[in-house]
């Protein structure tokens, strides 16, 4: 592949994320189901990776999902305002607390989830099942660059 394929590519990768982004959110505020909408994106995203990771401190947290911690912890207190996290002294550091789903934030998460899974399973239904599984992959190695990229160094 010459110099100009490449850079042709990640000119077209640019344009592409950046459509994959405006899309998505267009997607999700036009879909006509309550059960897109029992989440803000940020809780949804919390709520999946306590459910993935087990409780967290908001440190942990803010880290892995490249917020500042202030950030975090606004929207940590408005998930328990609402019941769908708790708070717990943390086991590692008595000073501190770790943040765990409710199961109402769990029920949250899986119906969001499960929308989610069969809109996405409704748009590339015409996919074979081997586009849909390269592309799980490429969308995974692109996040995680994403967070190597943006990981304090």
């Amino acid at each position: 592949m010459s110099d100009h394929d490449d850079e042709s590519s990640l000119g077209r990768i640019e344009t592409e994320v950046a459509l994959l982004m405006r899309f998505g959110e267009a997607t999700r505020r036009a879909t006509g189901t309550a059960e897109h909408r029992v989440l803000d994106r940020a809780a949804y995203v919390i709520l999946r990776h306590l459910a993935d990771a087990g409780p967290q401190n908001v440190s942990a947290l803010a880290a892995r999902l490249n917020l500042d911690g202030s950030t975090v912890t606004r929207q940590v207190s408005a998930l328990h305002r609402d019941g769908l996290i708790v708070r717990a002294p943390d086991p590692t550091d008595g000073r501190g607390t770790v943040i765990s789903p409710t199961p109402a934030g769990l029920q949250r998460m899986a119906a969001v989830q499960a929308a989610r899974t069969r809109l996405y399973g409704d748009m590339l239904a015409d996919w074979s099942p081997e586009d849909r599984a390269n592309l799980a992959t490429l969308l995974g190695r692109l996040n995680q660059a994403l967070i190597n990229r943006n990981r304090p160094r």
